[in-house]
């Protein structure tokens, strides 16, 4: 190396340095390419969004929309296709809370009304006291203060026990608006003036002393009464009087003619009734002014004793006093009763044992027979002089009477009836030796012990729809699955539950299921209102035996059913779905209306076949034992029960199949149930 060579230092470059460096984003370039993708998404959802005009009568204050992303251009709402829900207000107005479904037009109108609140009413009459009811529904007594009552044209009807019935119709103006209602009741009755020489004769009308004494005048109901004039040592004057709303009238002097003989009547026991010459003349002891010289024929009754009569004269100035002892008309009555210590009273007088004969007076008697543990009995009887009646009663226990009290059916709101089951423990999955049996069929005991009530048919389209107006049940390979008598379909676990909540609110009982933002969150085992059954009560009512024994398919132990037997995968389906039962035809290719095939021995339709079930239970496999009765606390899934229209398998068409799932299908639909107590 030379003294001329310099050597320098230079930068050291790793192989493969050389390759193209990758620039970075700046800031800026961030930013646009974001807008970018924003405004791709805004073109986007331009593109794809329907002109949806909700139309509100009157129009609304406030709208907000529910369901997805909404965009509002001069009253009119862009917004994608699928299922929304509209809340409006106005005030004066009751709230307005609805369903709807955008679909693929382009330009789609919806129309709500509102509904006005009541208005408020104030209400007086006079007189005061009056009974008020409007369009028929009782309202209360006068005066009210603001009074809800329901705007609209409606017909109020005013009644007091002395005043003639108003009637009047009244346009009320509704929207929380005040309004006053004053009405003037026309008296009902009229006056009577009575003059009498002498005077002082007390009036009396219709045998009630009126307080007043000649000369008076006295307010007398509309129609016709029987007025009497009664004085002391005189003959009592009588007549038949009808008498008008308002009238006003002058009766002639009446002389009292003086009576000369006096009688007065008593009896043993007292309180009988007293005529004289048929005429009823009050309750003894009795006293009463008449002519001497002629017979009077007397005569006494009181019920439960014999009928008494006497023919008196009375002499001129004679002052009688006679009295009479009834004679008591008695029958036997033998009563009966279990258990053996069963106490007995009568007309609430404790008279021991219940087994024994007693002789009673021949009125009506009030009947109680008690004992510790058992409900008690209660009944009225009348003894028949020379005849025995026998009363035989077993007491039913606690438990048979809360089983008595309860009503075989009830019927909803919509109609649909609910049969009342009283539960026995039942076994649930099946052997592994079963043809058919899937792996979460374990077997497992569940203990079943409250009264439920248990939809005899399966929820219909047009039942579901009074919940949700814009449900549709579809179609399947161009079979209509959405006729109203249909079963309802394509409804998710959520949504049937929220019906059973919707069900229990039109008759205001206790909900079951607790919701939160249209999700199911919990449920409360104590309510009665409506639910989906459990899926130990649909095991239970759809293989339970009186003989013990488990169904194992809806119609017996073996393959095929019988022909019509029930919806299933027949030959009329054999286009539609893939496994068919040989040989088998119901008739029908999808889903039947509901009850169409024969129910089953325990009077339920459709429990094999029409369509698979919801149940409460969340799913969980392996099933543990020791489920409770309405399944484990948590978990995603819940239980199906039940073959459908599209099951033609041994494994699907078994009592014992069960399935999982939290959406709708074609072919799943649900029954309702409900505890018949709250639980203890």
């Amino acid at each position: 190396m030379s003294a001329d060579t310099v050597i320098k230092p230079v930068r050291y470059q790793p192989p493969g340095e050389d390759r193209a460096r990758r620039p970075r984003l700046s800031a800026a370039r961030m930013a646009l390419l974001a807008a970018a993708l924003i405004a791709a998404a805004v073109l986007a959802f331009l593109f794809l969004a329907r002109s949806v005009a909700l139309e509100f009568t009157p129009p609304a204050s406030h709208i907000s929309i529910l369901g997805g992303p909404a965009v509002e251009f001069g009253g009119v709402h862009l917004l994608l296709s699928g299922a929304y829900q509209v809340k409006a207000e106005l005030d004066g107005y009751y709230p307005i809370e609805a369903p709807f479904t955008v679909g693929d037009n382009r330009n789609q109108a919806f129309q709500f009304k509102f509904a006005p609140l009541p208005g408020l009413l104030t209400i007086a009459a006079d007189p005061a006291g009056a009974h008020l009811t409007v369009d028929g529904r009782p309202l209360g007594a006068t005066p009210l203060t603001d009074v809800p009552v329901e705007a609209g044209q409606r017909s109020f009807r005013f009644t007091h026990p002395r005043h003639q019935a108003l009637e009047m119709t009244v346009e009320v103006a509704g929207r929380s608006q005040r309004q006053r209602i004053d009405a003037e009741l026309l008296p009902n009755w009229g006056e009577v003036r009575y003059l009498t020489e002498p005077p002082g004769a007390r009036i009396l009308i219709d045998g009630e002393d009126t307080g007043l004494t000649t000369p008076a005048t006295a307010e007398i109901l509309a129609g016709e009464h029987e007025v009497a004039l009664a004085l002391e040592g005189h003959q009592s004057h009588r007549e038949r009087i009808l008498i008008a709303p308002l009238e006003q009238r002058d009766v002639p002097l009446i002389r009292l003619r003086q009576s000369d003989a006096q009688l007065r009547v008593g009896t043993k026991p007292s309180r009988a009734g007293v005529t004289i010459d048929g005429q009823y003349r009050g309750e003894s002891p009795v006293s009463a002014a008449l002519r001497s010289g002629r017979a009077y024929r007397v005569q006494i009754f009181k019920a439960g004793y014999a009928a008494h009569s006497a023919t008196l004269t009375l002499k001129a100035g004679e002052t009688r006093r006679v009295s009479f002892d009834l004679e008591p008309l008695t029958g036997l009555v033998s009563v009966l009763a279990e258990p053996p210590q069963a106490q007995l009273l009568v007309d609430g007088t404790a008279k021991g044992s219940a087994n024994q004969v007693l002789e009673l007076p021949t009125r009506s008697h009030r009947l109680e027979i008690q004992a510790d543990g058992y409900a008690g009995y209660r009944t009225e009887i009348r003894p028949r002089q020379g005849l025995t009646q026998e009363v035989r009663v077993r007491l039913l226990t606690l438990a048979e009477a809360r089983l008595a009290a309860l009503r075989p059916e009830i019927t909803t709101a919509q109609g649909q009836t609910l049969k009342l089951f009283k539960p026995s423990p039942i076994r649930l999955g099946a052997s592994r030796r079963e043809p058919g049996r899937r792996a979460n069929e374990t077997l497992r005991d569940v203990a079943l012990e409250r009264f439920f009530y248990l939809g005899l048919k399966e929820v219909t389209n047009a039942e579901f729809k009074a919940f949700a107006s814009g449900h549709d049940s579809g179609t399947y390979e161009d079979q209509p699955l959405n006729k109203d008598d249909q079963p309802v379909a394509m409804v998710s676990w959520h949504d049937a539950a929220r019906y059973c909540n919707w069900l229990s609110s039109q008759e205001n009982l206790p909900a079951f299921y607790a919701e939160e933002f249209g999700k199911v969150t919990g449920f409360n085992a104590a309510a009665s209102g409506y639910r989906l059954p459990s899926e130990a009560e649909w095991a239970w009512a759809a293989r339970h035996r009186e003989d013990g024994e488990l169904l194992r398919f809806p119609w017996g132990e073996a393959l095929p059913p019988p022909n019509r037997h029930g919806n299933y995968a027949d030959r009329s389906a054999g286009h539609l779905v893939g496994r068919i039962i040989f040989g088998y035809n119901d008739n029908h290719a999808v889903a039947a209306p509901v009850g169409t095939f024969a129910a089953s021995a325990k009077g339920i339709f459709d429990l094999g076949g029409n369509v698979a079930e919801w149940v409460n239970d969340f799913y969980q496999h392996p099933a543990p034992e020791g489920t409770p009765p309405l399944g484990p606390s948590t978990g995603e899934y819940h239980v199906i029960r039940g073959s459908s229209w599209m099951h033609g398998t041994t494994t699907d068409l078994r009592l014992s199949f069960r399935d999982y799932g939290i959406d709708g299908r074609r072919d799943l639909g649900f029954r309702i149930a409900r505890f018949a107590e709250i639980e203890q």
